[in-house]
């Protein structure tokens, strides 16, 4: 438990904001110190917001923020990197050469976000567990190979900050506020906002389809988990009934019922949105995109993909990257 006896020194957290930032998460977060503040009625946090140069960033809902530059940052407890769309384009020499130096000082580093696209590529997240925006984990897991990431809300590990974003972000810090300042405190600031519920580390991104069903289909949320396991080396329907113990036409009408498609076009989808998440989160050539998603040739992949998005992939992927430079 936090000592009552001595006033508490102030922590001091610094928000690095990149162009096309999420202002949900940043606003969510920073709304937990100011929120702890009153109600302890003590300073037990202040804030600066950075950005590279110290001149105004526009967030992805194009409001736009005063900010000090790095150089300026003065004393950090922690920093957070406050990501967005785009963040590929995000990266900078100087900015991550920036956090490096933070990190040999000891001060914690967070991203919100996509954010925590950023401090991989700074090389602060070896050996840490991480997470991140579940739309992006393909492309962050395919750039960083050896990164640790997890599906949860968020993670924190040791000094290392990373959450989700939206809503998630509030979840992180008011963990990190009980954690320095007492569980009493956090659930008054959740009453505050009106939170039923403290998220905590384990709770997941995504509502897990078994919990969408409800309890009543454990085989059917087993078989689809045995599908998104085995997306690159596909497994036949007879392979996906028999590891679940049911028949094969048992498993077809499961998903009939619930899933209102048959058990081959809902492992089509959960292909193609997997080769979706590749192709605009990564460089990777369609031919390989292609082949880590289960097709076994190229032609036979564009023809599933127009079908279902469309657009023909290679021509998405053009326009995607027209809209980043328009951006």
């Amino acid at each position: 438990m936090p000592d009552q006896s001595n006033p508490p020194a102030t922590t001091r957290y610094g928000f690095l904001l990149v162009p096309e930032y999420s202002m949900m998460a940043f606003t969510a977060a920073i709304d937990q110190l100011r929120m702890a503040n009153r109600l302890s009625g003590k300073p037990l946090y202040e804030w600066i917001i950075l950005s590279d140069d110290g001149e105004p960033v526009t967030a992805s809902n194009e409001l736009t923020l005063n900010t000090v530059a790095l150089k300026e940052a003065g004393r950090l407890d922690a920093v957070f990197v406050c990501g967005g769309i785009n963040i590929e384009q995000k990266v900078s020499k100087s900015r991550s050469s920036w956090m490096r130096d933070q990190a040999a000082r000891k001060v914690a580093i967070g991203a919100m976000c996509t954010g925590t696209f950023l401090l991989a590529e700074a090389g602060l997240l070896q050996k840490y567990r991480c997470t991140i925006h579940w739309e992006n984990m393909v492309g962050l897991r395919e750039r960083f190979p050896e990164l640790i990431i997890s599906p949860d809300l968020f993670e924190i590990d040791s000094d290392r900050y990373t959450c989700a974003g939206g809503s998630a972000a509030m979840d992180m810090m008011v963990y990190l506020i009980a954690q320095k300042h007492g569980w009493d405190l956090a659930t008054e600031i959740a009453e505050e906002f009106l939170v039923e519920r403290i998220r905590g580390r384990n709770d997941r991104q995504r509502l897990p389809l078994r919990l969408q069903l409800g309890a009543s289909q454990p085989k059917l949320a087993e078989a689809v988990a045995f599908m998104e396991a085995n997306i690159e080396e596909l497994i036949s329907l007879d392979e996906i009934a028999s590891h679940v113990g049911l028949s094969r036409r048992q498993l077809e009408r499961l998903f009939q019922k619930y899933l209102h498609c048959v058990p081959t076009r809902y492992y089509m989808r959960l292909r193609l949105m997997h080769a979706r998440q590749l192709l605009l989160q990564t460089s990777m050539p369609i031919v390989d995109i292609a082949y880590a998603s289960g097709f076994v040739s190229t032609p036979h992949f564009s023809k599933c993909y127009r079908e279902y998005f469309g657009i023909p992939p290679r021509e998405e992927r053009r326009a995607h990257k027209q809209i980043e430079v328009a951006s």
